[in-house]
């Protein structure tokens, strides 16, 4: 069992910053896939970014087209911490935020970019901008 716990988001205007924070605990291996996907109200949930919790390069992580360039992902395997970073905020980023930990046994070097490929999923943390 994975417990995931997202936090920082907020309400901040146009062009601003956030950093989320989505902290794991239970049984977490190096080779598991951790993504962060959004939902907005009236669509369906997204995916933003994900790699796996350990091992590769930055090079490594996968984005969506819509943010690629604005935001990062990182993680800090010895915390059971991923981050995302994510820069010149739009009204169109306004969504609930979440982590997803899909169990792996191994590097596969694919992307995981369904919410049905993941197993466990945090609460969420909303974030709005506005115009």
């Amino acid at each position: 069992q994975v417990q995931l716990v997202e936090s920082g988001g907020g309400s901040v205007q146009n062009g601003a910053s956030l950093r989320l924070s989505c902290v794991a605990s239970g049984r977490i291996f190096r080779e598991d896939f951790v993504g962060w996907f959004r939902q907005a109200p009236g669509k369906e949930r997204e995916f933003v970014a994900g790699t796996t919790w350990s091992g590769g390069s930055a090079s490594d992580t996968n984005y969506a087209d819509s943010v690629k360039g604005r935001f990062t992902m990182s993680r800090d395997f010895a915390k059971n911490t991923v981050y995302l970073q994510m820069n010149r905020l739009k009204p169109d980023d306004t969504a609930v935020y979440y982590c997803a930990d899909r169990e792996m046994t191994a590097y596969t070097g694919k992307y995981y970019l369904k919410p049905s490929d993941y197993d466990y999923w945090g609460q969420g943390t909303q974030v709005t901008v506005s115009s």
